[in-house]
């Protein structure tokens, strides 16, 4: 086993027991981190005309942003939940068109959208 290999056997254990241990509010918070780096990375792929890598990591973020959907309470939150699932169905559409049209600009917008997201998600948990 290379280098390279065992490094990547040790992530994949390092983030599954961070998964298992995590509270509802940190999965949220690696869901919303993981959705950055797809979109991070399908930009560097578009940079680097890796056609596959980008769709692979396009596909990946929308399935991360399927998944968020998924976790919004309209019953408790109703009114935010209703604002974060429009925002999500926007940088999903967002996304796809980034990634039909190669646009890197787009991309950036979305990685951006979401820091917002992600600094009032760690807001929520330092007032906690």
């Amino acid at each position: 086993m290379n280098y390279s290999q065992a490094l990547n056997q040790y992530q994949q254990v390092k983030v599954q027991t961070s998964v298992e241990d995590a509270t509802p509010h940190r999965l949220i918070e690696l869901l919303l981190q993981g959705f950055s780096a797809r979109v991070g990375e399908a930009r560097v792929a578009m940079v680097n005309q890796k056609t596959e890598i980008k769709g692979e990591k396009i596909s990946k973020a929308l399935d991360i942003l399927s998944g968020l959907r998924g976790s919004l309470d309209f019953d408790t939150g109703e009114e935010i939940a209703v604002k974060l699932d429009d925002l999500y169905d926007y940088m999903g559409r967002q996304l796809v068109s980034a990634n039909v049209n190669n646009d890197v600009e787009t991309c950036d917008e979305v990685i951006e959208l979401m820091a917002v997201i992600q600094s009032a998600w760690t807001e929520i948990r330092e007032a906690s």
